[in-house]
């Protein structure tokens, strides 16, 4: 049986051939095609292996980020806990001390106990209106963040 009785024919335009159709059309090596493929493979791995390269790298950066807030709320929640025999109001620095029974907030800095400290001194929190502790040595700078946060939802017109 020949081509033509099995259907196998190519009967649209000889541009559309999957093989040469007239003995004027360039030769057709099956080992180019070959070289082809095994070309686009190469270069879809090559594509798909950076993307998923950049996609690793930003799975690490998300896991450190993790990291680091749950450190921070680990040492906001001692803070939190610790002892407090006055209300806390936020804005106010507090500091915080150590006894044998535990770390405890004063109002009174380590300079205001002429000497004689009640424990030793850990550091000095400002309580925020979100009751978080932020380190007395960076209450005063300012929080390009926050500014820049701010800044989005005056310009989305959901702040004033």
């Amino acid at each position: 049986m020949d081509n033509d009785r099995k259907g196998m024919r190519h009967r649209g335009a000889s541009s559309s051939a999957p093989y040469p159709v007239s003995r004027l059309a360039p030769a057709f090596d099956n080992g180019d095609l070959v070289a082809e493929v095994a070309k686009a493979e190469a270069m879809l791995n090559a594509r798909t292996g950076a993307k998923l390269r950049v996609i690793a790298d930003q799975i690490k950066q998300l896991q450190e980020a993790a990291r680091k807030i749950l450190a921070e709320a680990r040492e906001e929640q001692a803070l939190t806990q610790a002892r407090c025999a006055f209300k806390r109001i936020p804005g106010k620095t507090y500091h915080l001390y150590r006894k044998s029974d535990g770390p405890f907030f004063s109002m009174l800095g380590p300079d205001e106990w002429g000497g004689a400290p009640p424990g030793s001194f850990l550091g000095s929190y400002r309580l925020e209106a979100d009751y978080s502790w932020t380190p007395a040595e960076r209450a005063g700078h300012s929080d390009e963040t926050g500014a820049l946060v701010s800044q989005l939802l005056r310009i989305g017109g959901l702040s004033r």
